[in-house]
């Protein structure tokens, strides 16, 4: 693997993960052959990301916490997983006893959000994790295992999406790693960007005429010349084959994005994608192939309308940091004395990087979709943005 010059002061891969993303690109490079020279940005997002035993989910190196790539909320503080196991709580007074994880990470939501269920004794009867990485349910379930032991017989890992269900679906940070296709406004249309196998046999990007689906959403948004972005076409036939499946319950969804009319804002002409590799961000999706995430932002204006065609109803959308008061993330705080200040000190640092507009508080939305469930949704009480949408 050569570095590009501009990404030159990132730490270098092991001689291991080198060979594992050589065999990748050989891999993806194959496929590109195949497909006649061409593959859409979408396919290669899901191949680095997913290839089966070399892809970024796939493979066996550390992604989540300080070893690995990127930190996410449950790894940064336990009073995200509490404040989500209070709204589980007052779903689960609602009959709602399953609860289904859709792409678990590390296990550390789950097994926090057990323990605190059991806590305030509502654990839920089932909890069944969807988890295509081999790689990630062997570390879910160890982990579970070592936090929760008395809960980990409720633990299931699915292979599929169970039809039909009724229970709560709950994803985090799931919706910004689906594979995106990624477009471009031009004086002749919208032009659709891919990857090719460029003189040197490296992996390139490469323009070619949009079609279908993809070129009837992009022409929609009304795109200024020159204008790219993403248009994630995968989010919205998961949220639509998910609103589908459920039969009564609640979809909650916590990822970072904006509406549309941000998502598609002037000055954000250079779409959203974004890389993480140890720690490290850059916009560079075809360097460190397989080692690095790849991410977009969630359009939870599209996310909506995606509910709304498989007949699901938009329940509430609020910030995280909403979303965290509402659930009692102070109430929570004060159980720790602030006199302790070695049990305290942390916390208070955690809560505020959870709820600060400058971290994660602002960038990060919750949205809440549900079928036959009637109640306000406890965690969108106060400052319920839907309307936004």
């Amino acid at each position: 693997m050569i570095i590009p010059s501009h990404l030159s002061h990132l730490p270098a891969p092991s001689a291991a993960a080198q060979a594992l993303s050589d065999q990748l690109s050989a891999t993806i490079a194959d496929e590109i052959r195949q497909a006649g020279g061409w593959l859409s940005f979408a396919r290669y997002m899901e191949l680095a990301l997913y290839a089966p035993g070399l892809g970024y989910y796939s493979a066996g190196s550390r992604k989540l916490g300080e070893d690995g790539d990127f930190i996410t909320a449950p790894e940064m503080s336990p009073l995200f997983a509490q404040c989500v196991a209070r709204q589980l709580a007052q779903l689960h007074a609602e009959g709602l006893r399953t609860v289904l994880e859709i792409g678990a990470g590390s296990g550390v939501l789950a097994a926090e959000v057990l323990l605190e269920m059991q806590a305030l004794d509502c654990a839920p009867e089932h909890y069944w994790i969807l988890e295509l990485s081999a790689d990630l349910r062997e570390r879910q379930r160890n982990l579970i295992l070592q936090r929760a032991p008395a809960l980990v017989e409720r633990v299931r890992w699915l292979d599929g999406l169970p039809e039909p269900f009724e229970g709560i679906v709950l994803a985090n940070e799931v919706l910004d790693a689906t594979p995106a296709h990624v477009v471009r406004a031009s004086g002749s249309g919208i032009e659709e960007i891919g990857v090719t196998i460029g003189a040197a046999g490296s992996i390139e990007r490469e323009l070619r005429t949009a079609g279908g689906e993809l070129l009837e959403i992009a022409t929609g948004l009304g795109l200024p010349a020159g204008y790219e972005t993403e248009v994630n076409l995968t989010a919205r036939a998961l949220v639509t084959s998910l609103s589908r499946l459920l039969t009564r319950g609640v979809i909650l969804l916590i990822d970072y994005g904006f509406p549309a009319r941000e998502f598609y804002h002037p000055q954000r002409s250079s779409g959203t994608l974004m890389c993480h590799y140890r720690h490290h961000a850059h916009d560079d999706p075809l360097a460190f192939v397989g080692l690095q995430d790849i991410t977009t932002h969630v359009d939870f204006s599209a996310i909506a309308a995606a509910a709304m065609a498989g007949d699901a109803l938009l329940a509430g959308y609020t910030s995280q940091a909403n979303f965290l008061i509402n659930c009692g993330i102070t109430e929570l705080l004060s159980q720790t004395p602030a006199s302790d200040a070695r049990a305290y000190a942390p916390l208070a640092a955690q809560a505020q990087k959870l709820l600060s507009p400058a971290e994660m508080g602002e960038l990060f939305k919750v949205i809440a979709l549900s079928k036959n469930i009637d109640t306000p949704l406890l965690g969108f009480a106060r400052n319920d943005k839907s309307h936004s949408l």
